[in-house]
């Protein structure tokens, strides 16, 4: 009897250790320490840094690419006005006529005009070639020196086709001389004069003279017989312009495809003699 207590004592004591030694471990991580708590902040700066560093590499990869695309454009915008000029060089070149149609007019601010010699060079965007023109107060309407003019038809609408009338000391694009022009008439005026009544088309130009770009209404008429084949008047001047009757040539000549470079006007100014238009 006492032998089987002790049996039943020893297996139960069994039991216990094993159920000590099969108890499983706790999942939970062991607390940092603090070096181990210095090292991983000291990591995640580290990590942070890097990140930072690359962000600013890319975001200078992308602005030195925005500043070669930059240089492309304007160099694609050079390329382009460089067409331009070879494009109307080639059409000045052309037998066709120059058919000119109204631009919109640049307005300029009235209480800034613009200073004029009695005489100064303009361009003609619309023909392609510069002119020397007579400023004066005293003429009402402009005028431009053309010979052969035709009225014609198109569109239901009158045109007029017609040559600029120069003489040989006249300064143009050569090239321009002879080419015939071509316009709608806006209008029509009677001149008055002791040889009888005469009625001359009014056509509009695109014209510039120094900073002015105006669109201007000539009448055609022969002026090769006078000093300069334009002659600029009170009409045009209003609110833009004002006249100071001793300079001459204040502003440059305009350059075209073909014609001469500005700089070299200075000889064909020199030439001009100071006589009265009719």
């Amino acid at each position: 009897m006492r032998s089987g207590v002790l049996w039943l004592m020893a297996g139960l004591s069994m039991s216990f250790a094993g159920c000590a030694v099969t108890q499983p471990e706790s999942n939970e991580p062991p607390p940092l320490s603090e070096a181990s708590f210095n090292t991983r902040i000291l990591e995640l700066e580290t990590s942070l840094a890097q990140q930072c560093d690359a962000s600013t590499a890319f975001i200078e990869q992308q602005l030195s690419q925005q500043q070669v695309l930059t240089a492309d454009v304007r160099e694609v915008g050079s390329l382009l006005r460089h067409l331009r000029q070879e494009v109307a060089s080639l059409e000045a070149r052309s037998e066709d006529p120059v058919i000119i149609r109204e631009e919109c007019r640049v307005e300029e601010p009235e209480d800034n005009k613009t200073l004029l010699g009695r005489s100064e060079w303009v361009g003609l965007p619309s023909i392609g070639t510069y002119l020397k023109a007579r400023v004066d107060s005293g003429a009402n309407t402009s005028s431009l020196s053309a010979s052969e003019i035709t009225r014609f038809e198109r569109d239901g609408e009158d045109w007029v086709r017609f040559k600029l009338a120069l003489n040989e000391d006249d300064v143009v694009v050569e090239q321009i001389r002879d080419e015939w022009i071509e316009a709608p008439i806006e209008r029509r005026v009677k001149i008055i004069q002791a040889s009888g009544e005469e009625s001359r088309p009014v056509i509009s130009l695109l014209m510039t003279l120094g900073p002015i770009r105006e669109n201007v209404e000539f009448t055609l008429n022969d002026r090769s017989h006078l000093d300069y084949p334009v002659l600029l008047g009170r009409r045009f001047m209003m609110d833009i312009a004002t006249i100071d009757v001793a300079e001459t040539y204040l502003h440059d000549r305009p350059e075209f495809p073909g014609g001469e470079p500005s700089e070299e006007a200075a000889d064909d100014e020199a030439a001009d003699q100071d006589d009265t238009e009719e």
